[in-house]
């Protein structure tokens, strides 16, 4: 099972094309679109602890390799986009809008800087999996950084339609990751801070986070095929593609 949330066989990806991962914390995303594919790709997000693990991340997956695309990490301001207009052919932002409180000019920036015909790739957590997580723990969204809102798909599918952006299809991801979101909420401890590997865990949330690292380390097709069967009911994340006219 992939930690990538968004596809990159629905971007539509070619040589030399130049994409945005915004608010690409360890830049999970960027570093695998540029592994993956010929193309120029900027990193931008506001944790300068996120963006130097990104940097050497990448550095140790390049090492030795050659590249004539680009792969770069910037701090900056998704409400303020550092770049000039029609700047990229593609734009990713995973599992951000939902920290956002002025989200909707986020989405404006990003329509700035996306060129005619590029693609846009979204994803926030499902409403039902997010819900139950708020039901079980207020400490998991009211962390500092945290989750300020519970989007409902059509609600933001809307709200990038209103920009002119044409949507193009949908899948949702991580089916097995909700379960043990809603052991960690359940369980949870205000000195745990939320961090997924402290040993403050309830015994129960710690055997599932191995089972996901196992999964991951692994990729045995049995979860594969699981997590595919229980995306669409049950997936943690749902990830939307548009076109901008």
């Amino acid at each position: 099972m992939s930690l990538e949330t968004i596809n990159v066989k629905l971007l539509g990806l070619r040589p030399g094309d130049r994409l945005l991962d915004l608010g690409c914390g360890q830049g999970r995303h960027a570093i695998s679109f540029f592994l993956q594919a010929d193309i120029n790709v900027v990193g931008l997000d506001q944790s300068d602890a996120d963006l130097s693990v990104a940097r050497q991340r990448l550095t140790e997956l390049t090492a030795g390799n050659t590249h004539i695309r680009t792969c770069e990490f910037l701090k900056g301001d998704g409400l303020n986009l550092p770049f000039a207009e029609h700047s990229f052919d593609q734009v990713v932002c995973s599992e951000v809008l939902e920290h956002i409180p002025d989200y909707p000019k986020m989405l404006q920036e990003i329509r700035r800087v996306l060129k005619p015909g590029g693609t846009l790739a979204v994803s926030v957590p499902s409403f039902f999996p997010e819900w139950i997580c708020w039901q079980l723990s207020d400490a998991y969204h009211e962390v500092e950084g945290g989750h300020v809102r519970i989007f409902r798909e059509g609600e933001l599918r809307a709200a990038i339609e209103a920009l002119d952006l044409q949507f193009l299809q949908r899948h949702r991801a991580h089916s097995l990751h909700v379960p043990y979101w809603w052991l960690k909420c359940l369980f949870w401890r205000d000195n745990n801070a939320g961090n997924p590997d402290s040993d403050q865990d309830h015994w129960l949330v710690q055997r599932y986070h191995q089972l996901l690292v196992w999964d991951l380390m692994q990729q045995p097709a049995i979860t594969y095929h699981l997590d595919q069967l229980l995306n669409p009911l049950l997936g943690k994340s749902t990830a939307m593609y548009f076109l901008r006219r």
